[in-house]
Parts: structure tokens; C-alpha cells; sequence
């Protein structure tokens, strides 16, 4: 399944968009969840286009320069729609580096692992922070409700990271001298 086709024609279907929206739309709220690359956004915007999914207009910026500016078509909202309509299955576990690290352990000292797991609950913690700072940018109920899809993944984004600073900390015991 491309992925990131969905992700496209659902940021497309907010408001017409250029490819450079779309790769700074990924540095925003979207980044906190998934991820792609220039070299994976423009392929994919080619494949829309030849598919029917997404259509553009060439704006002229300045004197010369020129941008395609993607809008979806009506194909493409059908196609999205179906998409969001399925009830996913449960996608297998996903890759954690730290985690396999820590499966491995057996090998260092518990000094050194004790210090991998206080670093990794520092960037936890971190990025805990800075889920709950943007959090704190839906006070108001109209807020949440304009950006429902956003506040749920950022909450669930939250959940997350508590439970794995959890996780750290319940294996920080094993180690403490």
C-alpha cells in the first residue's frame, strides 16, 4: 500500500497545496506521526497527477519562476474517502532501535546501560515537553473541533511518550548500582 498517497490527497484536499507545501506540511503537526522526503513526495505527486488523483496549475512566482500548485480532483476525494472508510489492521510491532539495544544488554556493563536508558528518558522527556507545549494550543473547544484530527494523533502522541518514559524508568532499577 502506498501510505503516502493517502497522505497527500488528504493534505491536498485541505487546500491546494505545491510539493514544497506538502514537504513543509511534513515538518509540521503531520511530522509528529510520519514522515517522508523530497525524493519520496515528488515521485509520488507525478503518480497522482498520472493517476487523475491530483491535478495542478502552474503559478508564476516573481518574473519566471514557476510552481505547480496541486489541487485533488474528484477521483482523488473518492479514492481518499474509501481509504479512510477501511478498518486498518493491526499493523506489526513497530521498529525501536532503543528497544532492540536494550534486548541485547546482557552485553554491556549496568553502568552503561543505565546511562543509554537516562539518555533516552531525557529525549523522551523532551519530546514530551514539546507535544504538550503544542497541546496547550487547543484551550478553547472550537479549537479542538476545527483540528479534531491533529488534537486526537497529538494526544495519542502524548500517550505515548508517557508510557514509554514509564517503560524506562521501570527498567532503570535493574541497573542502579
Amino acid at each position: 500500500m502506498r501510505t503516502l498517497k493517502y497522505a497527500i490527497l488528504g493534505l491536498v484536499s485541505e487546500q491546494p497545496m505545491t510539493g514544497y507545501d506538502i514537504l513543509k506540511a511534513f515538518e509540521g503537526p503531520l511530522g509528529n506521526f510520519w514522515s517522508a522526503k523530497h525524493s519520496q513526495i515528488y515521485p509520488e505527486l507525478k503518480r497522482l497527477t498520472q493517476e487523475k488523483l491530483l491535478d495542478y496549475d502552474i503559478a508564476i512566482t516573481g518574473t519566471v519562476m514557476e510552481k505547480k500548485v496541486y489541487t485533488i480532483t474528484k477521483e482523488g476525494l473518492a479514492e481518499l474517502d474509501e481509504w479512510l472508510r477501511e478498518d486498518e489492521p493491526l499493523a506489526p510491532t513497530a521498529k525501536d532501535v532503543f528497544r532492540l539495544r536494550m534486548f541485547f544488554c546482557n552485553r554491556l556493563t549496568h553502568e552503561e546501560t543505565y546511562q543509554l536508558l537516562k539518555s533516552q528518558k531525557v529525549k523522551h522527556e523532551e519530546r514530551l515537553d514539546f507535544l504538550e507545549g503544542e497541546y496547550q494550543a487547543y484551550q478553547e473547544k472550537e479549537q479542538i473541533e476545527d483540528n479534531l484530527g491533529d488534537f486526537l494523533v497529538l494526544s495519542g502522541a502524548i500517550s505515548r511518550e508517557k508510557a514509554y518514559i514509564e517503560w524506562l524508568k521501570d527498567c532503570m532499577p535493574y541497573f542502579e548500582k
